[in-house]
């Protein structure tokens, strides 16, 4: 079976798959764009390290966007999001948060892997991944969002235009992984309008939340009694 390559040169990603999406042999996470402000917010973390009881908050600029301890009135919650990340760089530093065993570790990440044209086989291969190597080397308990629509009529960049389709066949898949421990907290219809986009009064640009989204978040989770 002839395979087909997949090149990011200008974002974070080399790798190598078939046809269908199955096999990724050579992945590479080093972005000259954001390499910089990468390491720069790894380094961050490194002053607010890791208890047994805190809630990790992990994810991409979406999650990054807000201070969860003071969203949430939680002291215990902190931000692990980055900026453009994508399930590879999360998968590349997670080793680090299994270690210190959180109490709870919420989880949103995948539209910038959609963005990049990642395919979603592989998206859920690593959610998957994710899945098992929490559940392997901690006693975390995961919580696993789905992704938020994306508002094609308001400042989106085109990277992340006309995914409907991917964000709602991922968001099917990943309501299958509930399991013990592995909870999936379905944002999606929350933040949805009528027309499946992303609500307006929740966001700056389609893409990011604003406060009231973000306060919107916070009161799924509370009302879920996720936080306790």
């Amino acid at each position: 079976m002839k395979k087909a390559c997949y090149y990011l040169i200008g974002g974070c990603l080399i790798f190598l798959l078939t046809p269908l999406g199955l096999n990724a042999q050579t992945v590479k996470w080093d972005s000259t764009s954001r390499a910089k402000k990468y390491s720069e917010r790894l380094e961050q973390f490194k002053t607010d390290p890791i208890s047994k009881k805190d809630f990790i908050f992990l994810g991409n600029s979406i999650t990054a966007g807000t201070n969860w301890a003071a969203l949430l009135d939680l002291p215990i919650a902190k931000n692990r999001g980055i900026s453009g990340d994508i399930t590879f760089g999360v998968l590349d530093r997670l080793s680090e948060i299994i270690a210190a065993n959180p109490k709870k570790i919420f989880i949103l990440i995948g539209i910038n892997d959609i963005s990049k044209g990642i395919p979603d086989s592989i998206i859920l291969r690593n959610y998957k991944r994710m899945i098992q190597r929490i559940l392997t080397g901690s006693k975390s308990q995961i919580y696993f969002s789905t992704l938020l629509p994306v508002n094609n009529t308001m400042n989106t960049t085109n990277k992340h235009r006309g995914k409907d389709e991917h964000i709602t066949w991922l968001n099917k898949e990943l309501k299958k992984l509930v399991q013990k421990r592995v909870t999936v907290i379905d944002l999606y219809p929350h933040f949805t309008d009528t027309e499946n986009r992303l609500k307006e009064s929740l966001t700056y640009d389609g893409l990011h939340l604003n406060d009231a989204g973000y306060q919107e978040w916070a009161k799924i989770l509370k009302e879920g009694n996720y936080l306790r």
